[in-house]
């Protein structure tokens, strides 16, 4: 199995199908999506017109939400849905407004062959799954605009990406007050977690509506793809990790430790021999050394209580400060500056960023509440008790059975692979899936004359 590389390189990690036996697969019925058309309405798509598969039952009956328009002085909007593009869809999880868009292949052949004289793509049809493709930090949806319809070609089935919470034009909720709808628990689940992230990833495969799906998940989405596949692996296809925000496991270490447990076994062996000589003064001197144990044992444990308690109130300090007033405004100083440059650093040649990609990662700035949430966003990864119980992800890389995986450099290109080299990218995910899936012999799609 390949290990993950350091987070930063453009790598590209491709995993083969888990074998795993067919569940039985419960779909839930799909949440009214809203759209959003150059003006201010609000558009609804029927089931007769929808290409998204979802099952439509509602009707907006002339209803027009309150608009808040911005102001010279006031740049943020209230609802993100007044920034959202006419392919924009929204649907509820868990009392959060969800940004998604779909792309479907049988509309993207109809829109290829109905086009002028451009050469249209030859895809092979490969797999019959969709895909759900999961942004990283500091992106969104807009991330994976490049691949979206190739990839769907290539799938032969449906292409979903959704923002997260705290990015894109998913709204922005209260951690603190908010509360799932029917949740009646003490502690409803925080959307900015990691565990919301996956659940809201499992419910979108049930979205589409789908028994399995392949996940792409890239840099810190790419944890979010390997925790949904963890949480329930017969709802996954494949995975597909692009440059992973996941560091590879030392094995080194690893094989010092066992060396030196054979070592204290050896030693216990013999200290067992000597014991059993019957020498008094040895018996004596092993009870005492035992009780002496015990006690430091036990001294170890009253302090690591207390070291847990001192981090606790560590994190909870840390949370206040961040979610102070100063907190936010500094968080808002460090996107402000470092915002741009970073993006322009994620690319192996800066040059070739253009204004239409600053413009795709500085819109959800427009949005009211992107500092909070991104401020509630880091607290959740600072305070996220679930998963710190769990072992470190590199080492639950090495549990997934993928005999078919395979490593993909992609060269000369920087942190984003989809969006510098967009073509190279969805020719490495159209070669995995044909080795893994196999080829369906289809036609493929002539030029438009």
């Amino acid at each position: 199995m390949s290990s993950c590389g350091a987070y930063g390189n453009p790598q590209f990690l491709v995993f083969s199908p888990p074998k795993l036996h067919k569940l039985p697969h419960s779909g839930r019925k799909s949440l009214l999506p809203l759209h959003i058309d150059g003006a201010t309405k609000f558009l609804v798509r029927t089931a007769s017109s929808a290409p998204l598969g979802g099952e439509y039952s509602e009707q907006l009956q002339g209803a027009r939400p309150k608009q808040r328009t911005a102001s010279k002085d006031q740049d943020e909007v209230e609802d993100p849905k007044f920034l959202a593009d006419s392919d924009s869809c929204f649907c509820e999880f868990n009392g959060v407004q969800i940004h998604h868009k779909i792309f479907d292949a049988e509309l993207s052949e109809d829109t290829l062959k109905e086009g002028s004289t451009q050469q249209a793509p030859t895809y092979k049809k490969t797999v019959s799954f969709p895909m759900i493709l999961l942004h990283g930090f500091g992106a969104s949806v807009f991330s994976w605009s490049r691949v979206m319809k190739p990839l769907s070609l290539v799938t032969g089935s449906k292409v979903l990406a959704f923002d997260r919470p705290a990015f894109g034009l998913t709204s922005r909720v209260n951690a603190v007050k908010h509360s799932s709808p029917g949740n009646q628990d003490s502690k409803p689940l925080n959307p900015f977690s990691m565990m919301f992230s996956v659940l809201a990833t499992l419910y979108f495969i049930d979205f589409l509506p789908a028994e399995k799906a392949i996940l792409v998940g890239h840099s810190a989405g790419a944890l979010v793809a390997v925790d949904a596949y963890f949480e329930a692996p017969e709802r996954v296809a494949a995975l597909i990790l692009v440059a992973p925000a996941i560091f590879a496991p030392l094995t080194t270490r690893n094989v010092v430790k066992e060396n030196q447990t054979g070592v204290d076994n050896q030693i216990k062996g013999n200290s067992s021999d000597s014991n059993t000589s019957g020498n008094l003064f040895s018996r004596s001197f092993s009870m005492l050394s035992m009780f002496a144990k015990n006690i430091a044992d036990a001294i170890l444990n009253a302090m690591k209580g207390m070291t847990n308690m001192i981090h606790s109130l560590y994190q909870k300090a840390l949370s206040a400060i961040l979610r102070s007033a100063a907190g936010v405004i500094v968080i808002r100083m460090i996107i402000g500056k470092f915002g741009i440059p970073a993006v322009r650093s994620a690319w192996y040649d800066p040059n070739q960023v253009s204004d239409h990609v600053l413009q795709g990662y500085t819109k959800p700035l427009k949005v009211k509440g992107w500092d909070k949430a991104l401020v509630e966003y880091t607290v959740a990864l600072l305070t996220d008790s679930a998963s710190k119980l769990k072992p470190p992800m590199a080492k639950r890389l090495s549990e997934i059975s993928c005999p078919g995986s395979s490593f993909e450099l992609i060269k000369n290109c920087g942190h984003l692979p989809q969006e510098e080299k967009a073509e190279e990218f969805v020719s490495v995910v159209e070669k995995f899936l044909q080795r893994v899936f196999g080829v369906i012999d289809e036609p493929h799609l002539q030029a438009a004359t």
